[in-house]
């Protein structure tokens, strides 16, 4: 299967890009703020929702980055050994002045990590490991993200 590559320029892309990460895992570790960059960076395990309901459930691991990142805020997100795998529901754009605004990346639990930039920017890229999931994410499941 081909490695997926999308790019995001406004909000309309945007949730493309937040469909096709929708239930993906990470870790509070995977993500990172690069200040002098501008740049906000993680890296997931996205379920593969294009492979179809009747196909072996996957996961891959994919990275997306966000340019011209002028703040990070988060809510709700624990840290260090004892924290818990975060579940991507959905990423959102609110509009500022034009061209900037809020990315608000939403996570399962209420946890959310707001993004304030100059304008949407943003890459997602497939790595390449592809793996077999445990089963398909269920959005009524209290066990927390499956594998």
């Amino acid at each position: 299967m081909e490695l997926l590559k999308l790019a995001a320029l406004d909000a309309e892309d945007l949730t493309v890009i937040s469909a096709h990460l929708q239930d993906a895992i990470l870790r509070p570790e995977d993500l990172t703020y690069m200040m002098a960059e501008k740049r906000f960076a993680l890296v997931l395990r996205r379920f593969d929702w294009s492979a179809g309901p009747k196909a072996q459930p996957r996961r891959r691991l994919t990275g997306l980055h966000f340019e011209r990142v002028l703040g990070v805020r988060t809510r709700g997100l624990r840290q260090g050994p004892d924290a818990m795998p975060l579940s991507l529901l959905a990423m959102t754009f609110t509009p500022g002045d034009a061209p900037s605004g809020y990315v608000e990346i939403l996570f399962s639990g209420n946890g959310t990590i707001r993004l304030e930039v100059e304008c949407i920017e943003v890459r997602m890229r497939d790595l390449g490991p592809v793996w077999e999931a445990a089963k398909r994410p269920g959005h009524d499941d209290a066990a927390g993200p499956a594998a």
